[in-house]
């Protein structure tokens, strides 16, 4: 056999790093937080404030830490992702600090900013020691068990506003459950991945649905009802919303099968009918969401979600400008379910048309850096993450605007909440990790000089000279 000594080919050129583009965007991102946060203090007391200088260094000190980590340990990530997180953050405590004007004896600003530090802290941590997001895939059932531990610890400790998610010691509490839906994921994506060939290729096919063989989804579905009937009993039916478009969504892309997006639309709407007519808390939400202002009607004022719609009205499209609006007037969880009335009111369509923008893009990235992958349980983790923030910020959005009935969740980033931020954070980290793997220049394979077997099999000599 003849050996052919292949041309060299030129070297790939060097993929960009992005990190000086990141620098820029960070800085970008620390300037507008300060400018709205010295913004509403013009506008409610006419003058700078006094800690505006320390706010800003605050800031700017916590995304040099984590672009630092970044630089150093995922040279190849996507540059817009931090970024992003920085700047929702920012926001984030501009509008609670905001609305801790309206309520001196309750301020929240303070306490989410030390959770936005451990936010970053975490963040850090996560860049630094995961090196490779495969390590994840050898913890799934660990992830799996901690994840149903979590969930099910909260229903030892007393109901806060009718829903038992939180665990309370002293003067200390966090939700667990944002916790969860990390472990969950993973799960989701290692099991998937290690399966995805027979939930595709095997099974019982119904029409044009193929529904795969019961011992190889059946473990999935299992821990997926498990939880769900955890969190029904907990009453955090928003959770239980958000686990369930998380399996459907990882399902179809594990499976590239469409049927079961229908299925899941189908299985969701029945399962949405059934709460809603049965359980009396969801059934008042349901009932406020059909006729918001029916409680005007009645004598008793607008609902929360009714008052919701007015700051959504009042704010128009450029709004009433940080500090001048009245979303305070709905009352209980406006710094964590409705802050996003404080934005629509204050910021108007245009300031919230760019936040939907900024958390699509955040979404858009972390599905790139899922399909840039060659390894299936990378991208199914990357695809899991981003829309675990996507379909959050659905609920959430469209809960507060009436477009669907409301339930408690966080917003990303922007609402009060210890436990939510530092998961976003956790959240944000993985998809850096991620693709930093995905961007990452892959050596080529060496040319020895030797005939493939490919081509030798092509040769009309081949057999006799394989023999």
């Amino acid at each position: 056999m003849t050996a052919t000594t292949a041309e060299t080919p030129p070297p790939a050129p060097r993929p960009a790093h992005g990190r000086g583009v990141e620098l820029s965007l960070l800085v970008c991102a620390v300037l507008v937080s300060v400018y709205g946060y010295v913004d509403v203090g013009l506008t409610r007391n006419g003058a700078v404030p006094p800690d505006a200088l320390a706010y800003g260094a605050g800031l700017g000190l916590l995304a040099l830490l984590a672009h630092l980590a970044v630089r150093l340990r995922a040279p190849y990530a996507d540059p817009l992702l931090l970024p992003i997180a920085v700047l929702l953050n920012g926001v984030g405590l501009v509008l609670i600090y905001r609305l801790d004007l309206e309520t001196p004896a309750d301020r929240a600003a303070p306490a989410q900013l030390i959770w936005s530090t451990l936010g970053v802290a975490l963040f850090i941590a996560v860049a630094v020691l995961l090196r490779d997001h495969r390590m994840l895939q050898r913890y799934a059932y660990l992830s799996v068990a901690a994840a149903l531990v979590l969930m099910i610890v909260p229903i030892l400790f007393p109901a806060v506003n009718g829903a038992r998610i939180w665990i309370r010691i002293g003067g200390f509490s966090f939700q667990p459950g944002e916790f969860a839906k990390i472990l969950l994921a993973v799960f989701f994506a290692a099991y998937l991945a290690a399966n995805r060939h027979a939930l595709a290729h095997t099974g019982r096919r119904i029409r044009s649905l193929r529904l795969p063989a019961g011992r190889v989804l059946g473990p999935v579905v299992a821990i997926w009802l498990i939880s769900v009937v955890v969190l029904v009993l907990e009453r955090d039916l928003g959770t239980s919303l958000l686990f369930f478009g998380l399996f459907v969504i990882m399902l179809y892309v594990a499976t590239g099968r469409t049927g079961w997006i229908v299925v899941g639309l189908l299985l969701a709407a029945v399962g949405a009918f059934a709460v809603g007519a049965f359980e009396p808390h969801v059934h008042s939400r349901v009932e406020a969401w059909i006729d918001p202002y029916a409680s005007i009607a009645a004598g008793q004022g607008p609902s929360q979600l009714a008052q919701s719609m007015f700051s959504f009205a009042a704010g128009g499209f450029l709004g009433s400008g940080l500090g001048a609006g009245h979303s305070s007037l709905i009352g209980f969880a406006v710094k964590s379910d409705f802050i996003l009335a404080t934005a629509g009111e204050e910021l108007g369509l245009a300031g919230l048309t760019a936040l939907f923008l900024l958390y699509a893009l955040l979404v858009a990235r972390g599905y790139r850096a899922g399909l840039d992958l060659r390894d299936p349980f990378g991208r199914l983790l990357a695809v899991g993450l981003a829309a675990i923030v996507a379909v959050q910020v659905f609920v959430i959005a469209g809960g507060v605007t009436g477009l669907i009935p409301l339930t408690g969740m966080a917003m990303p980033f922007l609402a009060q909440g210890g436990s939510s931020v530092v998961t976003n954070w956790i959240i944000v980290a993985l998809l850096i990790r991620v693709s930093d793997s995905a961007r990452a220049p892959h050596p080529e394979p060496v040319e020895t000089g030797v005939i493939a077997p490919t081509a030798v099999a092509a040769s009309p000599a081949a057999p006799e000279e394989a023999r």
